[in-house]
């Protein structure tokens, strides 16, 4: 681990700089922008029953928004306060009243009529409640007649037949950790987590690259390095304040380039609210935007090696830092004759851009002493993911980015939950601190847990909803399903199979803070839905893991409350004690700081969570750099150079690229039906005018997105897109994408493939000939 500390955080500069301006017009008047002064009122208005607890939640507690870590207003990066409207959308959760039970108990057929949106509108989940087939209501239940029932079946099943799910709804480390050791308690591998649909690929391929599984780098470390890249990322869309410490890095005269097949208008410019001259002129964020194919960035670093291999024959150590790659890694002679071997026909049909735009892009890191890479699910959400996230790294290592200030590889993430949950267990790849399949790991966690662990390997929940529709004698079958917040039926691909999967497991227990679509689902014998505290409501505060690997303390704020709602953690040890009564002693918490002490032991670089107990505590685990100096945390202490295949990308002449993106939301849950960076809404069609010509499509027309896999019914919206590759918003998006395609390697489900747009009147004319099979026929290989 590091030995250098975090320097805390730094001054913003005090005169303005219109050169980054990004017009005159005051507060980008007449412009398609964010209006962050009306959201806020919105919100102020929204919680003006509750203002003083929301206020105490803001400025105590630790945002449950994305994970930059900021603390009440404040955080480890610059001075000053931060919020944002991600943040504060997510305040009402925290804040809402319970739902009237009138509305509770009504006919199930009336709530099933409410979106997702308007089922959280409703308010907080007040207490247990139970539904059998058959019955037209939920019925209220005390929690000894829920937990019995939980635990009486939970009894009668195999332990291959049970699954748990945590969401990354404000989640504490607490409450991952004592998930993971209840699943393991009561014997089965079977747990998953928001996080790793999400980042696996990230974590398994900086574990294989570099020995890491998280941001070997800072926030701070953006501000002045030479050039911050942003790889398939929108982090002014999904992390609002980061805009801020890009405005702080443009000062220092940071490069910023993104690379994504739509140019976002928001990394183009940004109005930053909390920046007096950003909030009146605007901020130009990126320099440069490198439009890849869907699926093409594996062709483009392949192509930027490639350069830099062709430079370093004409001028020896003009791209690559050869004292790094000598020292600190493996496998050079491999990866140069791999890329050397490559035709460019290959990589600019693969990738879609020029020789040219790539050597720009190529020359541009060479005459860089500092870089930082930044990506999120644009490169993640892909069937070859980890090879994807292996490129970035071999980038990084050829430049020698890596273990240094203002340097450093950083999957960004997009929930405060989420670094923390595999590092605590709840992944069916990982214990506390180490890898499942590691029989060391394992050994150490059960000396510390004092029972067995389970050897055999747990599915990812993909596989485990599937395995739901198994025949009914197969060990595997899913019978009982444990989620803690999550809807499937909005994040995963093919809704009307995950609703069939839902259906056939005999208990579903869901413990939320509110309803979703996916709680009124029928289950062959039960629903159980338990009340959830959230962070902020946590006897003896809780704790969350930012990007940058910053434990932060969150402490309990005094205000109102869900009378029976439960911590999480405590609700998850209680059904295991119940369970194993005889083994209780060995699962059981008498409060949070239990967990804190625990955690410390169990998982050693986290050794100083149990220190953390009050507002403002925080510490970071494994130093400001990981691989500090160069040196990994792998074997011998170097770094990995992977020769990285070409993905096969193929589709017909006319067929379209589509990938899914998001809007004014947060996870799934949407906030807006209106894009505020764009205009678009939920069932827009973002393609490019040229295409759009060629299939003689007007802005605004009606079409229809088809493939093998379902039909989505939009409207054409012009949008500075990749020619050939177009988007559609997620999750309704969601009935293109191809279920049960995971990636190899980390098994992060497939969100990109290949679709036929058609003018909707096309379609429907001849929806019911051959015509339209010969079209889905045409599209030979679904991409990623």
């Amino acid at each position: 681990m590091g030995k250098t500390k975090h320097q805390g955080p730094v001054k913003l500069p005090k005169m303005p700089d219109p050169k980054h301006w990004v017009s005159m017009v005051p507060f980008g008047l007449g412009k398609v922008k964010p209006k962050h002064i009306r959201d806020t009122a919105k919100v102020v208005w929204e919680n003006k029953d509750n203002l003083p607890y929301a206020t105490r939640i803001l400025t105590q507690g630790v945002c449950d928004g994305c994970a930059l870590g900021v603390a009440g207003l404040k955080d480890q990066t610059l001075a000053g306060p931060h919020i944002c409207t991600t943040r504060l959308n997510v305040l009402r959760l925290n804040t809402m009243p319970a739902i009237d039970k009138s509305i509770l108990h009504q006919d199930i057929s009336e709530l099933r009529k409410r979106s997702s949106s308007e089922l959280r509108q409703l308010g907080r989940i007040p207490y247990p409640l139970s539904r059998k087939p058959g019955e037209s209501k939920f019925s209220r239940i005390s929690w000894d007649e829920a937990l019995d029932r939980i635990a009486g079946k939970l009894k009668t099943v195999d332990p291959k037949q049970l699954a748990f799910f945590l969401t990354a709804r404000g989640i504490t480390n607490e409450s991952y950790y004592a998930a993971g050791k209840a699943a393991r308690f009561l014997g089965t591998n079977h747990i998953d987590n928001a996080s790793r649909i999400c980042h696996s690929p990230s974590k398994t391929a900086l574990k294989r690259s570099l020995g890491i599984g998280a941001s070997s780098c800072n926030y701070q470390d953006w501000l002045g390095t030479d050039v911050l890249v942003f790889w398939g990322s929108v982090a002014s869309n999904n992390q609002p304040v980061s805009t801020k410490y890009m405005y702080a890095a443009k000062r220092k005269g940071t490069k910023i380039i993104v690379i994504n097949p739509y140019w976002e208008p928001s990394m183009a410019n940004y109005w930053i609210p909390s920046v007096p001259d950003s909030a009146l002129f605007g901020t130009k964020l990126a320099d440069d935007v490198y439009q890849v194919n869907i699926g093409g960035d594996i062709a483009f670093m392949n192509g930027v090696m490639k350069h830099w291999f062709e430079m370093e024959k004409e001028h020896p150590g003009s791209a690559i830092n050869r004292n790094f790659i000598n020292e600190h890694t493996h496998g050079f002679s491999e990866l140069k004759k791999h890329v050397e071997a490559q035709d460019w026909l290959s990589l600019e049909t693969s990738s879609g851009l020029t020789k040219g735009r790539m050597r720009e892009f190529a020359e541009l890191l060479a005459g860089s002493e500092s870089g930082v890479f930044v990506w999120s699910m644009g490169l993640t959400q892909h069937r070859f993911g980890t090879d994807n996230i292996s490129q970035v790294a071999n980038l990084a290592m050829l430049k020698g980015f890596i273990g240094r200030e203002k340097c450093g590889v950083m999957p960004i993430r997009g929930h405060s939950g989420v670094q923390g949950s595999g590092e605590m267990g709840a992944d069916p790849f990982s214990l506390p601190g180490g890898d499942f399949d590691s029989s060391k790991t394992r050994k150490r966690i059960e000396k510390t847990w004092g029972f067995k662990i389970p050897d055999w390997q747990g599915d990812i929940v993909g596989v485990s909803l599937e395995n739901a529709v198994l025949p009914e004698n197969h060990p595997r079958k899913l019978r009982a399903f444990y989620t803690s917040g999550g809807n499937f039926l909005e994040t995963m691909p093919d809704p009307d199979f995950v609703k069939k999967c839902l259906e056939s497991v005999d208990l579903r227990v869901h413990q939320d803070i509110i309803l979703n679509t996916s709680t009124l689902v029928d289950a062959k014998e039960e629903v159980i839905v338990l009340p959830a505290m959230t962070r902020y409501e946590q006897p003896g505060g809780g704790t969350s893991t930012s990007t940058e690997r910053m434990v932060y303390f969150s402490p309990e704020i005094k205000g109102p409350r869900m009378e029976e709602a439960r911590p999480e953690w405590e609700i998850y040890t209680e059904v295991a004690k119940r369970v194993k009564p005889e083994q209780a002693h060995l699962i059981d918490f008498p409060d949070a700081q239990a967990i804190r002490n625990e955690i410390a032991e169990a998982h050693p670089v986290y050794d100083g969570i149990q220190h953390l107990k009050g507002k403002g505590d925080v510490f970071q685990w494994g130093g400001a750099w990981l691989c500090e100096d160069g040196e990994c945390p792998t074997p011998d202490g170097k770094g990995n150079l992977l020769p990285i295949e070409l993905p096969e990308l193929r589709k017909p002449e006319g067929h379209f690229y589509v990938t899914t993106r998001r809007g004014k939301q947060f996870n799934s849950m949407v906030y807006s039906a209106t894009d505020p960076n764009n205009s678009a809404d939920r069932y827009d069609v973002l393609l490019h005018k040229e295409d759009a010509n060629q299939l003689s499509l007007k802005e605004g027309e009606a079409v229809v997105v088809y493939n093998q896999f379902g039909t989505f019914h939009g409207r054409v919206r012009f949008a500075n897109t990749r020619r050939g590759n177009i988007q559609v918003y997620w999750p309704e998006g969601n009935v293109l994408i191809p279920k049960g395609v995971y990636e190899k390697y980390a098994g992060i489900p497939e969100y990109n493939t290949a679709v036929v747009v058609e003018k909707a009147e096309t379609y429907h004319a001849h929806k019911d000939t051959k015509y339209v099979e010969k079209r889905i026929e045409e599209l030979e290989t679904e991409i990623g």
